[in-house]
């Protein structure tokens, strides 16, 4: 604990510390508390590492290891718990307390019989929580089924409820200075589809047009730099972009179309960016897929407003291009925000039919109208803000098919 108080010191020395004020983590804490209470639980162990982010500041790539948050309804400050070793980077990136950084040994590490959740769950003991109403993220990329196992044999008489996505649409909502990051991180993505759409070339490895999209997220603007984005780059060229997720090789580019879908990334805030390079000629039906995606993406965000469901959106754009005979079995987005890999989206709102999520003025999504064939795909997506009378764009490249004779 010594350690964790003068690693608190030396922080605010040097200015550093989570990226937004403490006003803005206490609403964020409380907003998680009506939501705890609405579903009856009294301890939520917060294991997304997004969501630990968003209710602290923590950042840092120690997700790797069991580590969680405590965040009790009677209104204390959370309590973060992980490797000894992380704890100073608690107190270098959040505004929690010294004493409320609790490290496990080292012996826990990747350990069957000392697992760290029974760490955890002598911990919940000792605050007299052991029969507690205890909210898991069942979800959570890495809360793990053998922790989930540890966890509930260490606290018998506990009733466990399932968690998942509680705090992440909490997260919906965006505030103006998370709204801020978030439009930088459009400036960035921006630069990095430049990078790439130079660099695709039929003489050009993938690979290197990947070094030169990566190079621009991270580097950023004079003004501010980039952070790693949750995804790495998206690149099906050619016969392979009829499927949206391969990444990369170090093969030359084919003729053809090659995908690319990337992010900005400012603050673990993601802003993505999906457009399609066509090196050679497009075909007619190429030509007119574009066009159909186009004006589907505009009769989408035509759409969007408060007050009308995310199916609706959705909705819209499926009359779009169903008058092409164009049908689109995937989601058209989803929302977006802070994330940690291997994903940017946020994990609770689809532009999809059957989600009702009425949008609210600051949600933020990702229109992500991919379309992927026998032979070739094409993706000219955008991210969006919901306004108060309807859609900001958060990035003005241009809506087509980049087309490299």
């Amino acid at each position: 604990m010594q350690m964790a108080a003068e690693t608190k010191a030396r922080q605010h020395d040097a200015g550093e510390g989570p990226p937004f004020e403490r006003a803005e983590y206490d609403r964020r804490l409380a907003a998680a508390r009506v939501a705890m209470d609405a579903a009856g639980i009294d301890v939520l162990l917060v294991t997304d590492p997004a969501n630990m982010n968003y209710l602290t500041g923590y950042d840092a790539w120690s997700f790797y290891v069991h580590q969680l948050l405590v965040v009790e309804i009677d209104g204390r400050a959370p309590v973060w718990i992980g490797r000894a070793s992380d704890t100073s980077g608690v107190a270098l990136t959040t505004y929690l307390p010294a004493e409320h950084a609790v490290g496990y040994p080292e012996r826990c590490i990747e350990s069957i019989d000392d697992h760290a959740m029974k760490f955890v769950g002598a911990f919940l003991k000792d605050r007299k929580r052991g029969s507690a109403a205890v909210g898991v993220e069942m979800e959570a990329y890495y809360y793990t089924a053998r922790g989930h196992a540890m966890l509930t044999g260490a606290l018998p008489d506990a009733r466990f409820i399932d968690a998942t996505g509680l705090v992440n649409r909490v997260r919906l909502v965006k505030s103006a200075p998370e709204i801020a990051l978030i439009r930088e991180a459009g400036q960035i993505v921006e630069l990095a589809m430049a990078a790439a759409v130079e660099n695709i070339a039929p003489d050009t490895r993938q690979n290197d047009a990947v070094a030169a999209i990566s190079h621009a997220q991270i580097t950023g603007t004079a003004e501010f730099g980039g952070d790693y984005p949750a995804i790495v780059p998206m690149l099906p060229t050619g016969p392979f972009s009829a499927a949206p997720h391969i990444t990369w090789s170090d093969r030359r580019f084919a003729p053809g179309a090659t995908i690319v879908e990337i992010a900005g990334c400012r603050r673990r805030y993601h802003c993505p960016l999906a457009r399609t390079v066509y090196l050679g000629t497009p075909t007619q039906r190429e030509r007119d897929t574009e066009k159909a995606v186009v004006e589907g993406v505009a009769e989408a965000l035509g759409a969007v407003k408060p007050g009308v469901l995310a199916q609706d959106v959705e909705a819209a754009w499926r009359k779009s291009v169903g008058r092409w005979g164009i049908v689109k079995e995937s989601r058209l987005g989803y929302s977006i925000g802070i994330n940690y890999p291997p994903d940017w989206g946020e994990h609770s709102t689809s532009l999809r039919p059957g989600d009702k999520t009425e949008l609210q003025a600051n949600m933020t999504f990702h229109l992500m109208p991919g379309l992927w064939f026998d032979d070739w795909g094409i993706e000219i997506s955008q991210p969006f803000r919901v306004t108060e009378t309807g859609a900001e764009v958060l990035t003005s490249y241009p809506r087509e098919l980049i087309v490299k004779d």
